[in-house]
């Protein structure tokens, strides 16, 4: 079996911090033993990952649509931002990519997609991601599963780690898989784990997240 973290960025993401090696180092003393590296409109850090780590590395992107982030997973070249959600959904099935809402209908996060962008794209997705260790309270964090339930989607779960120490704070454990394909039946057999993040966690990276974005790595 597997634990799979389906939400990391690294360095290569302009607001973390994750040095590929320090990533490696965590994931190997905390047991996870598969990453999907889906950095802010880039696969460049999960291509590194992939070069590097001594396990399984999903190469990915969390692209920035004119609506809001949808990830793209099983990537070979970088989607631009700023597209339409169908037209980015579009650029990545011609990669033989599949399809996810990263923290649907968030009310804290400005790059949430919100109901009515997920309700019109629906059809075209494969996954909604139903637990981010970053979502934060006082909102309704029972939505995105309903909507998955509802519609009959594939769910997902990720720490959404910009800095290694929150590596895994929700995961998935789920069989070994080859390909886009077999991820989606290995998918239907995980189990959601990880208990979050911290109150504590949460101010540590929003604080390297803003030093990120000033050029303070």
């Amino acid at each position: 079996m597997l634990r799979v973290d389906l939400h990391v960025h690294t360095m290569y993401s302009e607001d973390s911090c994750s040095q590929p090696e320090e990533i490696i180092a965590h994931c190997l003393k905390s047991s996870i033993n598969c990453l999907n590296i889906c950095d802010h409109n880039t696969i460049e850090g999960a291509l590194k990952l992939r070069e590097l780590a001594p396990f399984k590395i999903i190469v990915s992107e969390e692209i920035e649509t004119s609506e809001g982030e949808i990830i793209g997973l099983f990537l070979k070249q970088t989607i631009p931002a700023g597209m339409s959600p169908e037209d980015t959904i579009a650029a990545i099935r011609k990669q033989n990519g599949l399809v996810c809402i990263p923290h649907p209908f968030e009310v804290f996060r400005s790059t949430a997609m919100k109901e009515a962008s997920v309700e019109r794209i629906k059809h075209l997705i494969d996954m909604v991601e139903v637990k981010n260790a970053k979502t934060l309270p006082f909102q309704d964090t029972s939505r995105p599963m309903r909507f998955a339930r509802e519609n009959n989607l594939r769910m997902t779960a990720g720490s959404d780690a910009h800095t290694p120490r929150e590596i895994g704070n929700h995961y998935l454990e789920m069989p070994d898989f080859d390909g886009p394909e077999d991820f989606l039946v290995s998918l239907d057999k995980s189990v959601i784990g990880g208990k979050g993040t911290s109150f504590t966690t949460h101010c540590y990276s929003l604080l390297r997240r803003t030093l990120s974005k000033l050029g303070i790595r």
